[in-house]
């Protein structure tokens, strides 16, 4: 296997999950009775240029098909975080009717939504058909591909090029960079600003995140190593923001290389310092991630056990994809978990891939007042923590397996 950026040869592993299901592969109850393909889950750290990844096992045009099932906007938390980041474009950039806007995997229109308010013009890319028909039912322009080289061009043609071009979330997706970078520079206009956002490597690596590895992730970011695959590409990052979403992630903003009307920000040099100061770019940095992923797995068993043998239920809520990494790495099935609960009609009445545990509505909660309710998205905890504060009449307790386990009563 060779680095998806930098072509050389990866020889240093950065942990190894074994194998797992796809993570938003959810199963209806006749598929439990069929074969389920599993895949390897291992990453690799690039001793050149530092990107951390995993090999295309799956490929991306069967993750994100019709069958894919996560909404984002089923998250309050994540529909707050897109209307402020509309709010703080606009007061910055100025965005008006007069502006193109153009969001790559736009999902269910969860953000744009908030452009189209506004009466700034939309476009949505998002190759996952059932989202994109909902954005398109908000009334907006969603186009069901994927983004590389060649639909920028014919978005060019059309003469649609982006004064913000946005992707949250989904540079971590794309299993060819140099494809899907080169199409960013094509489609922006000559002072046109682009966003990412996406989980930042370093707060992954430090907090032993591991269950936010899998499949559709294709690569794991750190801002040092954006800026390589930017800058190869005729694109220069000019600002970069820290942010609390999916346990740390960056912001960056990015201009045409040859843009010098946009100056770039001091947070640049400091992030790239901060980086190197932790160690990023030598490979001993990454040495005992797989240690510290297992101990999280043994403390977890050892409460979940803990809890059946005395009898004690413990529910899950959230059936996102962290927590089927999660479930799988650690061997958890039904026994020690009888259902996961999640706001999502789409995944209720499924079954989690791996597993098999049951995903079912809310009212599961409170008819069987379980003592335990495991927050697999653990990321959005306050949100669940103060939508279920009622379980706190019969006493139960919250529990965070990330990023070290936590009982909150």
């Amino acid at each position: 296997m060779n680095c998806r950026f930098c072509g050389k040869p990866l020889t240093h592993e950065l942990i190894n999950l074994v194998n797992a299901p796809p993570s938003n592969a959810f199963l209806t109850r006749e598929q439990l009775n069929e074969p389920e393909v599993f895949y390897p889950l291992k990453l690799f750290v690039c001793d050149d240029c530092f990107l951390v990844q995993i090999d295309e096992y799956k490929k991306s045009q069967d993750i994100f098909s019709a069958q894919y099932v996560y909404y984002s906007s089923f998250s309050t938390t994540w529909l707050q975080h897109a209307k402020n980041y509309v709010d703080t474009m606009i007061d910055r950039f100025g965005y008006d009717r007069n502006s193109q806007i153009v969001e790559i995997a736009s999902n269910d229109g969860y953000l744009l939504q908030y452009f189209q308010e506004k009466g700034i013009p939309t476009l949505g890319i998002e190759p996952a058909e059932g989202t994109a028909a909902v954005a398109r039912q908000k009334g907006i322009e969603t186009l069901g591909e994927f983004f590389g080289r060649k639909l920028a061009h014919r978005l060019v043609a059309q003469g649609k090029k982006a004064d913000l071009l946005i992707g949250n979330n989904v540079l971590a997706h794309v299993p060819d960079l140099h494809d899907f970078v080169a199409g960013l520079k094509i489609v922006l206009k000559s002072q046109g600003v682009i966003t990412m956002e996406f989980p930042h490597l370093m707060q992954l690596v430090d907090d032993c995140l591991f269950d936010m590895i899998y499949h559709e992730h294709f690569s794991y970011l750190s801002f040092m190593t954006v800026q390589l695959i930017f800058r190869h590409h005729g694109l220069e990052l000019f600002d970069v923001e820290d942010l609390p979403t999916q346990g740390g992630s960056l912001r960056i903003f990015a201009r045409h290389s040859e843009d010098s009307a946009r100056s770039i920000s001091e947070s640049v040099a400091a992030h790239l310092e901060r980086e190197l100061s932790k160690g990023l770019k030598t490979i001993a940095y990454y040495e005992d991630f797989q240690n510290r992923a297992d101990r999280i797995k043994y403390d977890l068993l050892e409460f979940l056990i803990e809890q059946r043998e005395a009898g004690r239920k413990v529910a899950a809520y959230g059936a996102a994809a962290k927590g089927n990494t999660l479930l799988n790495y650690c061997g958890i099935r039904k026994d020690l978990i009888p259902f996961v609960v999640d706001i999502s009609p789409h995944k209720q009445g499924k079954y989690l891939p791996g597993s098999h545990i049951e995903v079912v509505s809310e009212a599961e909660i409170r008819r069987l007042q379980p003592e335990f309710i495991l927050i697999l998205p653990w990321n959005i905890k306050e949100e669940i923590m103060a939508q279920l504060d009622y379980i706190r009449a019969w006493a139960g307790k919250f529990v965070v397996p990330m990023p070290r386990m936590q009982v909150i009563p």
